[in-house]
């Protein structure tokens, strides 16, 4: 994980699928479990999902806090 893969969490909208337009970090853990098991996606989104994965799984959401109030959400 880069430093700045957080502040892409709070930033970055899934740009596809049931909740498209929402951002990475608010997207439900069950959801971030069938792209880490499916292992379809590559590149920056499947990165940042299976970072939201691991940070919703290991319940280190407060590690989010200060990128969110850097960007303002």
């Amino acid at each position: 994980m880069k430093p700045q893969d957080l502040e892409l969490l709070v930033r970055r909208e899934m740009p596809f699928g049931k909740h498209k337009g929402r951002l990475i970090a608010d997207l439900a853990g069950n959801y971030l479990d069938g792209f880490t098991r499916e292992g379809f996606l590559q590149g920056e989104i499947a990165r940042l999902l299976a970072l939201m994965h691991e940070i919703d799984h290991n319940r280190l959401s407060d590690i989010l806090i200060p990128p969110r109030q850097r960007s303002g959400h």
